[in-house]
């Protein structure tokens, strides 16, 4: 099969951006024929492709070179429907795979595929369909006043960047995309959602249910194995360092028990304010934060924690980094929101109500007190509903589902 895969970066910045490589390197490995359409960056991989791949337009690194490209990429970017319909007629895919498009590359390309009469599947890695910030949270709260198909809410609160003209293009986007144009209404096939989750939130906003299919995210294939998995004393929480993720929450519950101890991995928005909140418990090793771990440190780092904790404030979709602790047998503490619980249960980690630092305390002492025990070849076993091999064979599935009809 010929497939072409299409996502705003071509390096892995973020989840979503790792799963569209994984899953071309595996479509790859099983002998399918793999195209890339993304937009040119310099982390951007090696890729033969890379001469159809957009201009650079960035939102948050010198703006002003770009700023005059802003409103044609979000709304309706020409550049992109050209160099998308010269790879089209080179290429002739059997398949189209959306993934993360929005603002840097632009829906303009599904005119392109409908022109060709190539079939469209879209992965959904966010709100975007039903939120203008993409994430159903803003001003340090969940936020779904935008579900139903009016976008002023997001004026009004400043949801992008805290930015009245941010703001303002993306309802903007919204409007014109989902009541204009309907672009992704008439031009995707079907959607793909990684949990059962984020397929409620669109049926309840109004998205047709037989149009979405439900694939969950895999763990990575080529996590390293970690140096030495003998347990150590800590929990570790590793990721973006931003105020949605809930880390104060943790921090709060690791200060008032001298008894745990935190390490932290990772990078953001929130490193300096995080840090500040620790005080004395970092002065003192109680917690300890790390910057940026990635390869054979990470997956040390994970496997000999006692659990990887996942405090989200906001409603987390199906996140990898679950995924990955239980894939090197590392239990999971987890805010009851969203689809986390699609992943954690009793039988691997330990869910607690979101935002509740005493719940969150009292689930990591159980586990340092060894009331909650788990096998690390039972949380490993808990994992393999979720692999690299059982994903590529769902999404292949939805690929034959579309083109059948």
């Amino acid at each position: 099969m010929k497939i072409l895969q299409v996502n705003k970066y071509h390096y892995p910045r973020g989840g979503a951006d790792r799963y569209y490589l994984d899953l071309g390197k595996r479509l790859e490995t099983e002998g399918h024929e793999v195209a890339y359409f993304a937009m040119q960056h310099p982390k951007n991989l090696e890729s033969v492709w890379s001469k159809y791949f957009v201009s650079r337009v960035s939102y948050n690194e010198q703006v002003w070179r770009y700023a005059w490209k802003i409103p044609g990429r979000t709304l309706y970017s020409l550049e992109t429907k050209r160099k998308f319909t010269r790879l089209l007629k080179d290429f002739r895919p059997d398949v189209i795979h959306l993934h993360n498009i929005y603002h840097q590359l632009s829906p303009s390309l599904l005119d392109a595929a409908a022109a060709f009469k190539i079939p469209v599947v879209m992965h959904l890695h966010d709100y975007k369909l039903v939120c203008p910030n993409h994430s159903l949270f803003t001003q340090g709260k969940v936020c779904q006043e935008c579900l139903h198909g009016s976008y002023w809410p997001c004026i009004k609160r400043r949801c992008v960047k805290d930015s009245s003209l941010a703001s303002l293009l993306a309802a903007g986007e919204m409007y014109l995309h989902h009541h204009l144009l309907k672009i992704y209404e008439k031009k995707v096939k079907l959607f793909i959602s990684p949990s059962n989750f984020l397929k409620n939130i669109l049926v309840a906003a109004g998205w047709p249910e037989e149009k979405i299919i439900v694939v969950n995210n895999a763990f990575r294939s080529d996590l390293p194995l970690p140096s030495n998995d003998e347990r150590k004393d800590y929990f570790l929480y590793y990721g973006r360092l931003s105020q949605e993720k809930g880390i104060d929450l943790a921090i709060k519950a690791v200060i008032e028990n001298k008894s745990l101890r935190l390490k932290i991995a990772g990078s953001g928005p929130e490193d300096d304010f995080l840090q500040t909140l620790s005080g004395e418990a970092a002065r003192d090793g109680q917690i300890e934060f790390l910057g940026w771990k990635e390869g054979q440190a990470l997956s040390t780092l994970i496997a000999q924690a006692q659990a990887v904790i996942i405090p989200s404030r906001w409603l987390e979709n199906f996140p990898l980094n679950a995924l990955e602790a239980l894939s090197l047998g590392a239990p999971v503490i987890a805010a009851n929101i969203g689809g986390l619980p699609e992943i954690v249960g009793d039988s691997n980690g330990i869910l607690f109500p979101a935002e509740d630092v005493e719940s969150l305390k009292k689930a990591m002492l159980k586990i340092i007190n060894q009331e909650k025990i788990w096998q690390r070849a039972e949380l490993q076993a808990s994992a393999r509903r979720f692999t690299p091999e059982k994903n590529s064979q769902e999404v292949l599935a939805v690929y034959q589902k579309i083109l059948s009809k």
